[in-house]
């Protein structure tokens, strides 16, 4: 399969997404690491974690309200402006020694709401850059880069930062913010569309949207994003997969530092190295990601991706050493790339421009509502049980979710075909991060 060029406007973009995730690589262990040295109180620490949680299903919607209210090129300079302020004067606060838990947990809520618009204008604005074949490629390149910048250089490098001044990691945090609001002000000028030209189950003449929606466009509300979703055939079943493995997702990911260490007998000096093969597992998934896509085609893809996680998490409950557990845990990761990749590209490719925004944010909020159910269950099942066998539950919340996948009737051939796009979405953010935000 040729690789197809992807042009200026999409590498600053790349450039953009890396640096910002480079800086929350930075500032999100620091954010832990400042609350400890603060507090010893589980509760309290928890609840900065919670504290940038919550935004996304509080606010992920309205995000993308804005996103297709606003030009997105500007909205995402301006969202990461906004941040790159932030963050400064949280590492000013730092600096003086005046930054209680409080401060915390507000800056993480505050980075997060205003992130919520940056990650539904960044979804919205990458069809135009790219032609519709190579968004499979594009998203995979996206999840590669922003990997890489975490998982493989941020992540491992905050604690030194940290260890050597407080201040540094968040410092540090706010000149990526600012250097991604210079990059992604560099974009392009492009306006939103106006006029539809697909809407599942009310077109018109020549396929034209004969709903009121249409006349509406970026001004209807908050909603319409999930009216799409649940218009689409796809779409909403991919959110509805999404959402059971996220369910187990976020189980596995909230008893992993326990089973790795206890189960596996991971060294705990030896749970970086661990977990770095995660993200290499992760990487190779996105990179491999159009090549699937333009292989198989995009609902087949994710069916099969379904399928190979399924065993690769079987074999992970099953084995009990650090290697094969290695192994395989980056085998899952690099199917939860791929889908993320290919559900991104599928509606991106399928979804009217102007409802852009509010379609990607109705996606991610619908495939993360079962995040925080599935890591409390596994939290009080551990406490009850033990973790092993919370990762074998999540392993059989797998095979039921590909149960489901391969029993669904199948799409429409136009809706299919590899030359559409491929199929699907979800933002590693980490295995991790990205798995537990919004797609298996």
């Amino acid at each position: 399969m040729t690789a197809l060029p992807l042009g200026r406007d999409y590498r600053l973009l790349w450039s953009a997404a890396v640096s910002s995730r480079f800086g929350d690589s930075l500032r999100t262990p620091a954010l832990a690491l400042l609350a400890a040295t603060l507090t010893r109180d589980p509760r309290a620490i928890a609840a900065v974690t919670v504290a940038g949680q919550l935004p996304p299903l509080l606010f992920g919607l309205l995000g993308g309200v804005y996103a297709d209210r606003w030009d997105r090129r500007r909205a995402m300079a301006v969202v990461d402006g906004l941040r790159a302020a932030v963050v400064a004067v949280l590492a000013a606060l730092v600096a003086a020694d005046r930054a209680g838990v409080l401060v915390l947990a507000a800056t993480a809520a505050l980075l997060a709401t205003l992130g919520t618009l940056f990650d539904a204008a960044s979804f919205a604005v990458l069809p135009s850059l790219v032609s519709p074949a190579a968004l499979p490629t594009a998203n995979g390149r996206l999840q590669a880069g922003t990997a890489v910048a975490g998982g493989l250089l941020g992540a491992p490098l905050a604690g030194v930062l940290f260890t050597l001044a407080a201040p540094l990691p968040f410092t540090l945090d706010a000149l990526t913010f600012a250097a991604a609001a210079l990059l992604a002000a560099s974009l392009r000028p492009s306006s939103t569309p106006r006029s539809c030209t697909c809407h599942p189950g009310v077109t018109g003449e020549k396929g034209r949207i004969t709903d009121h929606n249409c006349k509406i466009g970026a001004k209807s509300g908050a909603w319409e994003g999930v009216r799409f979703v649940r218009g689409d055939g796809v779409l909403w079943r991919v959110a509805v997969l999404s959402a059971g493995t996220n369910l187990a997702i976020s189980g596995l990911m909230a008893v992993l530092v326990l089973y790795a260490l206890e189960v596996l007998r991971v060294p705990a000096g030896g749970y970086g190295l661990f977990m770095a093969a995660v993200v290499l597992g992760g990487l190779g998934g996105a990179l491999a990601a159009g090549r699937i896509a333009g292989r198989l085609g995009t609902v087949p893809a994710l069916r099969a991706v379904l399928a190979v996680q399924t065993v690769a998490l079987a074999g992970f409950a099953l084995v009990r050493n650090p290697v094969a557990g290695g192994l395989t845990l980056a085998v899952f990761a690099a199917g939860s790339t791929v889908w993320n990749s290919l559900w991104a590209a599928y509606g991106q490719g399928r979804v009217p421009a102007e409802l852009l925004g509010r379609v990607g944010a109705a996606q991610r909020v619908l495939a993360l509502l079962t995040a925080p159910v599935g890591a409390a269950l596994a939290g009080l099942a551990g406490a009850a049980y033990g973790v092993a066998p919370v990762v074998g539950a999540a392993a059989a919340v797998f095979a039921l979710v590909t149960l489901a996948a391969w029993r669904a009737p199948g799409s429409r051939p136009e809706a299919v075909a590899p030359t559409t796009v491929g199929r699907a979405d979800r933002g590693a953010q980490h295995l991790v991060e990205e798995n537990a935000t919004g797609a298996a």
